[in-house]
């Protein structure tokens, strides 16, 4: 373990999966001027032999190619993987993934299985085999993201730490969906396009709690506040007519809107809440939150008491758009978390765990 005090050489670097939020990160990682590219995993044989430069948009080769042999990719001498893939629906898969790259010595940030942002609130079970293969590599494992994550952990707690009593924390994602290009994953997650009985995986009991859990938990503890429970609820409304977006077509009666809270309950009250309000068109659901004025997406952070503050956050992405901005700000929370992780002491932590950390000036 070297410290950030140290004139170090490059942290070598290897990027697990380039899809929306892997390109992201494969491109931040070579910008990154304490990071070093030593490898590529892609999971699609049309990835497979393509340099990185040409996987993320970038103009100059790189002569590393994607491959998909992760016994060559764990061979190598790496300081941290950047684990992007898709894990929601392939939890054993990506465990496996990720003990096995933790046991080989390498640490891990990560963006699959969001439950593991808060580890005191994760299975159990997960947690031990990844608490294992830490132990076995002297590794450090991270998992955040934009949300959860970046918008329910260091946020509230900084607008909290000029508080003299805290009420109520409230972190609310309040995104327009209609220019998020996955249709085959989020859309049919949240059950978008779908009849509004159509059982969203999203919306099944617990799933929404093993999502958004973590984030209640780790604020609660963080204010030192006991939970009673933590509650669930949702709704879905229908499109008033047919149109066409970046998730698909979504006919007339069909979901275009859902809302979704998390929350965590003392005496009977909500105390911390993660809530979501994702519309495919800004018309629908207008008795729904919203950001203030002419925004359309972003974030609230709401904290009451002594005193009370509201934070509005509208991220935008070098194109304009706010979902470009999530995928890039999800995919740049673990790139530029990997220096303080390789400086960490081996074992599953949350950000709570590790000091501040922010991007680095890009190379040219």
């Amino acid at each position: 373990m070297t410290t950030t005090s140290e004139k170090r050489r490059p942290l070598r670097v290897i990027q697990w999966s380039t899809g929306n939020a892997g390109k992201k990160a494969l491109r931040g990682i070579l910008r990154h001027p304490e990071l070093l590219l030593v490898g590529v995993h892609a999971h699609t044989p049309d990835k497979v032999g393509k340099d990185a430069a040409e996987l993320c948009g970038l103009d100059r080769p790189t002569g590393i190619l994607a491959t998909s042999d992760t016994d060559a990719l764990l061979a190598q001498d790496a300081d941290c993987v950047c684990y992007t893939a898709q894990g929601e629906t392939r939890i054993r898969e990506t465990i496996d993934d990720l003990c096995r790259i933790l046991a080989s010595g390498k640490n891990v940030v990560n963006t699959a299985i969001v439950s593991l942002v808060y580890p005191p609130f994760a299975s159990p079970k997960l947690r031990t085999r990844l608490e294992e293969a830490c132990r076995a590599g002297q590794s450090t494992f991270l998992t955040t993201g934009f949300d959860p994550g970046w918008s329910g952990d260091w946020i509230p707690l900084s607008l909290a730490s000029c508080c003299e009593r805290v009420d109520q924390i409230r972190v609310s994602e309040l995104m327009d969906y209609s220019t998020y290009e996955d249709p085959g994953f989020t859309g049919v997650y949240f059950g978008y396009g779908r009849p509004l009985d159509f059982a969203a995986p999203l919306l099944q009991p617990g799933m929404i709690k093993g999502g958004w859990g973590g984030m209640v938990l780790m604020l609660a503890d963080a204010l030192g506040i006991a939970l009673d429970e933590i509650r669930e609820e949702h709704e879905r409304l229908p499109a008033p007519e047919s149109f066409e977006t970046k998730m698909g077509k979504i006919e007339k009666g069909t979901c275009a809107a859902v809302r979704f809270e998390v929350q965590g309950m003392v005496g009977g009250k909500p105390m911390v809440v993660a809530a979501h309000v994702n519309r495919l068109r800004d018309d629908v659901g207008p008795q729904w939150d919203r950001l203030s004025g002419s925004k359309t997406s972003g974030y609230k952070i709401e904290v009451k008491g002594s005193p009370s503050f509201t934070c509005e956050i509208e991220p935008i992405g070098e194109d304009g758009d706010h979902n470009t901005a999530g995928i890039t700000g999800t995919a740049m929370r673990v790139v530029n978390a990997i220096p303080v992780v390789c400086d960490a002491a081996p074992g599953v932590v949350s950000v709570l765990d590790l000091p501040i950390f922010t991007a680095r000036v890009p190379k040219r």
